[in-house]
């Protein structure tokens, strides 16, 4: 049998100064071994600089259409975003308007061409897809991801079905939100791995922390590893190094985070385990 795979993965990596520290010094220090990158993010350009410095760091690209900043104009795409070209912060009415609205399926799709180029003129290996919240298991977004995919040469995409059974047996909190976040994903990842598998992209069976978002620790991390079941799996994590003055829980969330990266007991337990630590550039399809 094949050792159990497994990509460690930070999103939002570009999105600021704290979130690139916590990603390159969970890269070198931990288990870290992708992220994925918002090429709309305020320090985009450190990141881009600090990926080349670091090269054995896969980084992918973190599409956003909800909750961040667009890369073209609202003059380009006023159906998506306001006039400091920001995306609405509520995924559920975006995701209604990117699916009826013609004009802004059009726009959307000028839009993520636009991300897909920007991350390529940073001349960085390309990584995987995924986006930021999980838009890119809408439909609409999906189709487009795998379009540019092709057209990029990037043919790995992040399919975000978790483990509900993993999730309930760690912590029963929020059961029904669970369950119904469960059915719901059930059905789009199922459309998700069909469109891939006949395009001959590579995913992850498996990808944690979805039912375990703003909850992520190493508790949580250590737990995960002792019941990893697919041979391919995917966790990931929302890390960052918050200023001494940053208490908000958002911030002191992110750090509990960052240190469940660079945590000695993972170590040594994906150690004893013998569980292959790995990336999307690296990850040998399933059988």
């Amino acid at each position: 049998m094949r050792p159990i795979q497994l990509i460690v993965n930070a999103d939002d990596f570009g999105m600021s100064k704290e979130v690139n520290q916590a990603v390159v010094h969970a890269f070198k220090e931990g288990v870290l071994t992708s992220c994925s990158l918002m090429v709309t993010g305020e320090a985009f350009d450190e990141a881009v600089q600090l990926a080349k410095e670091n090269r054995g760091l896969a980084v992918g690209i973190h599409l956003v259409t909800v909750m961040g900043r667009s890369v073209l104009p609202r003059s380009e795409i006023p159906a998506l975003v306001d006039e400091k070209a920001l995306f609405s912060c509520h995924p559920g009415f975006a995701g209604l308007k990117y699916y009826f609205s013609r004009r802004a399926r059009a726009q959307l799709r000028k839009e993520l061409a636009d991300q897909f180029e920007k991350f390529h003129s940073t001349g960085l290996p390309f990584s995987h897809i995924d986006a930021h919240l999980h838009m890119h298991v809408h439909p609409v977004i999906f189709r487009v991801a795998l379009e540019l995919g092709e057209r990029f040469g990037v043919r790995r995409m992040r399919v975000p079905e978790d483990d509900l059974g993993l999730a309930l047996r760690f912590d029963r909190r929020s059961l029904l939100k669970k369950i119904i976040q469960s059915l719901l994903f059930s059905l789009l990842v199922r459309f998700m791995r069909r469109k891939l598998k006949a395009k001959h992209f590579v995913f992850p069976e498996r990808v944690y922390g979805n039912f375990q978002s703003g909850k992520m620790d190493e508790t949580y991390f250590l737990y995960t590893l002792e019941n990893l079941r697919a041979e391919s799996n995917e966790i990931y994590f929302h890390p960052a190094l918050p200023h001494a003055g940053q208490k908000s829980d958002k911030q002191l969330q992110s750090r509990v985070e960052y240190e469940a990266l660079i945590s000695h007991r993972v170590i040594e337990r994906l150690k004893h385990l013998k569980i292959r630590l790995t990336n999307y550039l690296e990850l040998e399809p399933c059988q």
